[in-house]
């Protein structure tokens, strides 16, 4: 519970204490020191109570700044608080994302090694295929001869020219030889000009 303060007038007491101061000039012995004495308490509580006040006024100043800056520092709190929660609630939104992002990426990459796994075994299949076409086709060449189309023309009129000369004189087997010749350089032609035109 908190007194109430009166303030003091500029000098209460002044008066009292000059009369007292007068009452005692006036009075010899014990009861004029007893009045200066009185006098002189008075002028020092006079004082004491006009520096109580001003300190209570301090005080009272000090603590209604005090209150202020508390109020302040309440809201500047609460304000800090609430940006806390927000910077704490977008955190958390970007670890979710991150989260979802890492995980995205890694069932990605799972895929892309997979396909990647794959690819490498079709084309290590691939590869076996190829060399087994090249040995192939190299054992091909080995039974191959290239022939320009000039001179197997050049063979096929000279296989019609035995196969006639052998008909006339009777030699049907030399006749049927040179006939089957012929026929396979025809076969040979014709498969050069549909290569050619595929």
């Amino acid at each position: 519970m908190s007194a109430t303060v009166v303030p003091l007038p500029l000098n209460p007491s002044s008066e009292t204490i000059d009369f007292l101061r007068r009452m005692a000039s006036m009075v010899s012995g014990r009861n004029g020191e007893m009045l200066l004495r009185a006098a002189s308490l008075i002028e020092q509580f006079g004082h004491r109570a006009m520096s109580a006040e001003r300190l209570y006024h301090q005080t009272q100043e000090e603590s209604m700044r005090s209150t202020e800056l508390r109020v302040a520092a309440e809201l500047a709190s609460d304000a800090m608080v609430g940006q806390i929660e927000a910077l704490r609630s977008q955190l958390a939104e970007v670890t979710a994302a991150a989260a979802a992002e890492r995980a995205a990426f890694d069932a990605e990459r799972t895929k892309l090694l997979g396909l990647m796994q794959h690819a490498e075994s079709h084309i290590g299949k691939l590869t076996s295929e190829l060399d087994a076409l090249r040995a192939s086709v190299d054992s091909f060449n080995e039974t191959i001869v290239s022939v320009p189309i000039e001179v197997l023309r050049l063979a096929r009129t000279q296989f019609d020219y035995l196969s006639s000369g052998f008909a006339r004189s009777g030699d049907v087997i030399s006749q049927a030889m040179s006939e089957i010749g012929g026929f396979a350089i025809d076969q040979a032609l014709t498969a050069k000009k549909t290569a050619d035109k595929g």
